[in-house]
């Protein structure tokens, strides 16, 4: 008697396939490399490791293969050992476009396979919607394996990223007769009713991010409301008022009376899209029962307001809208943030449920109010990693503020005539210890502005001191200098060296200026180097004749604008890479706010996250999922590479009044 299939026995005779498979890719890779000159640049590396590529592979797929045998997630992931700071650049982000792009290169190929196979392994885990990661034999731990093989490859992340496309088609072409044949041994076990009981039951969306439209693509306009009452007037209108009786003698939902303005019409709209929204399935159910409440005071504001239904951004429908999205961004009834959201909404809605005639203004406050909570909570939840985001964030703008802080010194110092060695420390050291103090404490901290202002006392020490009084003074203010110089050169580590040499200089000029000599005493020699005093009709003129400096003193007074400076190029960008597309795909990373959920595809795997705090310089994201140390920290260069290749979106990227028009839209076309 033959054995039935089991999970084991699949993926056993999977692995017996995995050196004919590595073999497989390896040709194909070959044989595009060889016959496509465009890949010339990949030839170097690959070459180094071409003789290994086909045992990391299979040594990498028998490892993970091994591990789904004994029943495990192949692809499962440690969470307690990714750091909170771990942070997922543009390399990083290609690595993830890479994978994402080989497993929808197999899942085309080998959809139906897929399915069959998907249904199986959830059938035996007893499960009614098997999701991808039940099928231990998934695209994706293909992929996976195939990123780690091409990882020893000497090519930087584009090249990787390029190798990895290349790979994609011979892994798909020769997944197919695999998946093929196991599905085979499905059908002759006699498992095809399991198969299609379970096949039945709604699935997941294989594409849900993958369909997520380049930037630069025309978008259909949505259908409006006024769309809407037109057409429900063509098909009520022969009904009249009997259609307006009939939805009063319904209980189900408050009705506008017959003496309302646009009572047959609007009211009927209304009634009829508060069912389409109320009978969404994606929308909490918990947040139904709050909506169900809010509708008598809906339906009350609309006998006074009649751009209620003409105004899609109405602050009602705002309102609506946004408990609906955050509120998809929690999966469990009994999640504390759910809770407390639902209990703020609660508060929020009570003023306009208590209403006689509500405002459109209150609306409005509750939607400020419910905002507030939604921001509150997501800095909350990012608060634990804040701290040192910030910093990171800091640390990709040191290059930049030394830069500033260079160019204005060095119009400061011409200015005031300071000696060659003054120069090279100010110019040098002293302006990494100025970075240093910004990148660890900000930019404007008490610090930074310290050893900012030292410059100006230390270029004042060394000039001229006239009489006896002001001398006293500087003598006062050295310890404190002196100190100051010591601690910023102490956090830059700077040599010993460097350190004595500057001081000892700094303590001679000093020593003279405090005698009644000028700090460099090269300037008591007559000749060239000295310049003759002037008289005080000299001296009128020249103050006369200098402007005001156009160089204001850019690091302690001006914000540094971080986002026109120069970024990594998008390699992955439109084909055409017009100017409207880049623009299209700023807009939109600059659109997305603290406390907005996304689905994405980070660091190899979809995740549903929320963002919980962004950088000033919006360079850096911070993103938490339902699990609070699950953390993805990400520059805006690897957002921009996720959305342009599809792996990010809103969570719900089509508001919940949006998607009731278009039901009723379809209930409508259908009683034409």
């Amino acid at each position: 008697m033959v054995q039935a299939p089991s999970l084991q026995s699949l993926v056993v005779e999977t692995l017996a396939h995995v050196p004919s498979l590595a073999h497989a890719v390896y040709g194909g890779i070959q044989d595009e490399l060889k016959s496509r000159l465009e890949h010339h640049q990949l030839m170097a590396g690959w070459a180094k490791r071409r003789a290994h590529f086909s045992a990391d592979f299979e040594a990498s797929l028998s490892r993970l293969l091994h591990m789904a045998a004994e029943g495990k997630d192949p692809l499962a992931r440690d969470r307690q050992l990714r750091s909170d700071l771990s942070l997922v650049d543009e390399n990083q982000a290609l690595k993830d476009v890479a994978i994402a792009h080989v497993i929808n290169a197999v899942e085309e190929t080998t959809r139906a396979e897929l399915h069959q196979l998907g249904n199986f392994f959830g059938a035996l885990r007893g499960i009614a919607r098997p999701l991808k990661s039940d099928n231990p034999l998934r695209a994706a731990v293909f992929a996976h394996a195939l990123a780690r093989a091409i990882e020893g490859v000497d090519l930087d992340a584009d090249g990787r990223y390029k190798l990895m496309r290349i790979a994609s088609v011979p892994l798909a072409r020769h997944l197919q007769p695999l998946y093929t044949l196991l599905c085979r041994e499905l059908r002759q076990a006699q498992l095809s009713g399991m198969l299609q009981s379970h096949g039945a039951a709604v699935q997941e969306s294989d594409l849900r991010m993958r369909q997520f439209k380049a930037l630069n693509l025309p978008q259909a306009p949505n259908t409006t409301l006024d769309e809407v009452a037109l057409l429900l007037d063509a098909i009520t209108r022969p009904a009249g008022l009997d259609t307006l009786a009939k939805g009063m003698s319904t209980a189900a939902s408050p009705r506008l009376g017959p003496g309302s303005p646009g009572s047959a019409k609007g009211g009927d709209l209304l009634s009829r899209l508060y069912d389409q929204i109320l009978a969404d399935t994606s929308l909490q159910p918990q947040l139904k029962v709050l909506m169900g409440r809010l509708q008598v005071a809906i339906v009350r504001l609309s006998r006074n307001d009649i751009t209620l239904l003409k105004r899609q951004d109405h602050p009602t429908w705002l309102l609506l809208n946004r408990i609906a999205a955050h509120g998809a961004g929690f999966n469990a009834a009994d999640d504390a943030g759910l809770k407390e959201f639902l209990q703020v909404v609660d508060q929020a809605i009570q003023p306009l449920i208590a209403a006689e005639q509500p405002a459109a203004s209150q609306f409005q406050q509750a939607l400020a109010q419910v905002e507030q909570h939604i921001r509150e909570q997501a800095e909350q939840r990012g608060q634990r990693s804040a701290v040192a985001l910030e910093r990171m964030d800091r640390e990709q703008q040191r290059q930049d503020w030394q830069r500033v802080l260079r160019e204005q010194l060095q119009h400061q110092l011409d200015d005031a005539g300071a000696g060659k060695l003054m120069r090279r420390f100010l110019l040098g050291p002293w302006v990494e210890v100025i970075a240093q103090a910004m990148v660890q404490f900000g930019r404007e901290s008490e610090q930074a502005v310290t050893y900012v202002d030292l410059v100006d006392g230390l270029l004042h020490s060394v000039q001229p001191h006239a009489d006896e009084p002001a001398r006293q003074v500087l003598r006062g203010r050295l310890p404190v200098m002196v100190q100051a110089l010591e601690r910023g050169m102490d956090s830059i580590a700077l040599p010993p060296l460097q350190r004595q040499a500057f001081m000892n200089e700094l303590m001679r000029q000093h020593g003279r200026v405090l005698r009644g000599l000028p700090a460099d005493e090269t300037a008591t020699v007559e000749g060239a180097g000295r310049r003759p005093a002037l008289t005080p009709e000299e001296v009128l003129q020249q103050l006369l004749a200098e402007r005001e400096s156009q160089l204001p003193s850019r690091w302690a007074h001006e914000r540094v604008d971080r986002g026109q400076l120069p970024t990594v190029p998008i390699g992955l960008f439109a084909e055409e890479r017009s100017p409207d597309a880049r623009v299209a795909l700023q807009d939109w990373i600059n659109g997305m706010e603290i406390g907005n959920w996304y689905h994405l595809f980070v660091q190899s795997e979809w995740v549903t996250a929320q963002i919980t705090w962004i950088s000033e310089s919006r360079q850096l994201f911070l993103f938490i999922s339902q699990l609070p140390d699950d953390r993805h920290s990400l520059t805006r260069g690897a957002l921009e590479q996720l959305v342009v290749n599809g792996l990010i979106t809103l969570l719900e990227p089509e508001p919940l009044l949006q998607r009731a028009i278009g039901t009723l839209m379809q209930d409508l076309e259908q009683q034409r």
